[in-house]
């Protein structure tokens, strides 16, 4: 797997209907649709959820390979969760197949199949929140759906600023994580052979470059911010101002539909 195919945090403009929604809107729908995905139980909720989530994609335009390969760093866990649930998922009757202390039931199957589908779908539905909304935008929106807290003196922009920084760096230091391999790599630095602890081991010399270059451009970004005097949300103004438009309000409609409806398959078994 290659650096470059962690595309977590990175930002696709387009003019699509889904960059132009409100970003507060995305993250509701975002936090809807994953919780329809845990009160989904049976095959046609979870072919509802696919096929919404494939319009989604489809719509925004990011394009299904970005998504497969963003796929690519998790697929280890996928997989580990997978075989879990196949193998420790007690069914009734008898096993299908039966080996050693193992057991497979068509539960065990079942069980694996929609736990894997929930895993790539609930980080599918996340990649496309930051394919599709700028970190800007997404810290506006952070910070406008917590200002609740602010009575309870919760630092919110402070919060809010501080997630969007984390995710919007992630690329960077995969950017810069990428180059420091290949510079150690032209002084003879072997990060491909050998088994997993040696792989491990052969990593170890990057943390010193990387803590760093993190630490520079932590202390760069602070220098700017100062300059600029940034003193924090109190007293400022926005470029952008949000403003909840229809295809907000259709979609939050939706969103609560969508959550309704996916709850009463559930109840039903379906």
């Amino acid at each position: 797997m290659a650096l470059k195919d962690i595309t977590l945090g990175q930002y696709f403009p387009g003019h699509t209907v889904i960059h132009r929604l409100d970003p507060r809107t995305k993250l509701i729908f975002t936090v809807a649709y994953i919780v329809a995905l845990f009160l989904a139980r049976q095959v046609v909720s979870y072919a509802i959820l696919l096929v919404l989530l494939g319009v989604l994609i489809a719509v925004s335009r990011v394009g299904l390979k970005s998504i497969l390969r963003g796929m690519k760093p998790i697929l280890i866990i996928v997989i580990i969760t997978g075989v879990l649930n196949l193998f420790y998922t007690a069914g009734e009757g008898e096993p299908l197949v039966s080996f050693w202390v193992f057991n497979i039931y068509a539960e065990g199957i079942w069980a694996a199949i929609f736990m894997v589908l929930r895993i790539a779908m609930l980080i599918t539905c996340t990649f496309l929140l930051t394919y599709t909304t700028s970190p800007i935008q997404l810290t506006d929106g952070l910070e406008r759906l917590m200002n609740p807290l602010k009575a309870i003196k919760v630092p919110v922009h402070e919060l809010s600023m501080m997630m969007s920084i984390a995710l919007r760096f992630i690329p960077t230091l995969i950017e810069e994580t990428d180059k420091i391999m290949s510079a150690q790599k032209a002084r003879g630095a072997d990060f491909d052979t050998g088994n997993l602890m040696q792989k491990a081991k052969a990593l170890v010399p990057l943390l010193v470059p990387l803590f760093i270059s993190a630490f520079r451009r932590a202390d760069e970004l602070a220098v700017a911010m100062e300059c600029r005097c940034y003193h924090g949300g109190e007293g400022r103004t926005r470029l952008r101002q949000l403003k909840l438009k229809g295809m907000d309000v259709a979609a939050l409609l939706f969103a609560l539909v969508m959550c309704v409806g996916i709850g009463v398959l559930g109840h039903f078994g379906l």
